[in-house]
């Protein structure tokens, strides 16, 4: 049965991944082209400053890169779809193996509800924590040599949104009573640790003077889009396969 579910997972997932893809070229991409206009004017104004001669020079050199960047940028957009895919195929696989350790033990009985329920926590531990404190940004935007430290805390956020979410399921099965006393206990136990996390995790605000906050906010709004559209669509997919595989009448 965990072989089934793993390979189930690995399809919808992969499946779940190019519909995310498609949502990422289709609103994410002509976001992401603006920031890099963006950061090509500011370097050409900058240039502009120096001397005739170096100015020349460095035209000469800016063509070229701009040819090689109008290529560099066909082939990032077609290796979205390979990202997504292959970011599809990694989640949907740890997803599967989770949803079998939890398959009746946590959670609704319905292997439906089940599935939305795990994609929604996931989604809400893994993604939004984290991009509460530290929101995706798109070219031109964050200092290139604090990029390991950003990750750092990224992750150091991803690891409390899993932690919280530990807490908030031990909560919810230690309290007695019914869904009116587990639900708050559990938000509860869940909503503290992000807080107490988030504020004493240093921020990071590397957003240069004068970068459009309309094209700031419409990039971190879609990335996190693309990450709604994952989730939803594999935990749907996924959940309505193991429900449908569930009530198919055993072979004779």
């Amino acid at each position: 049965m965990v072989r089934t579910l793993l390979v189930r997972g690995l399809l919808l997932g992969l499946l779940a991944g190019l519909v995310a893809g498609v949502f990422a070229f289709a609103v994410g991409e002509p976001r992401v082209d603006d920031a890099i206009a963006l950061e090509k004017a500011a370097a050409t104004h900058e240039h502009e400053t120096t001397t005739h001669e170096h100015e020349t020079a460095t035209h000469e050199h800016e063509g070229a890169h701009e040819h090689g960047g109008e290529v560099g940028r066909g082939t990032q957009k077609a290796g979205l779809f390979l990202a997504t895919g292959l970011y599809g195929l990694a989640v949907g696989g740890v997803f599967a193996l989770v949803f079998a350790g939890l398959r009746g033990r946590v959670g609704p009985r319905s292997d439906a509800g089940l599935a939305l329920a795990a994609a929604g926590t996931a989604f809400a531990a893994v993604i939004v924590v984290p991009f509460l404190k530290y929101p995706a940004n798109p070219p031109a935007v964050g200092d290139p040599e604090t990029i390991n430290t950003r990750t750092v805390l990224y992750l150091a956020m991803i690891g409390v949104g899993l932690l919280s979410t530990a807490i908030a399921v031990t909560t919810a099965r230690s309290v007695r009573g019914g869904p009116w006393a587990r639900w708050p206990a559990a938000v509860l136990a869940f909503v503290v640790p992000v807080a107490v996390a988030s504020l004493l995790l240093p921020a990071v605000d590397e957003v240069p003077d004068g970068f459009p906050a309309t094209l700031l906010w419409q990039f971190r709004i879609t990335s996190l889009g693309t990450q709604l559209v994952f989730w939803a669509s594999f935990g749907t997919l996924f959940g309505w396969f193991c429900d449908r595989a569930a009530r198919a009448p055993a072979p004779a």
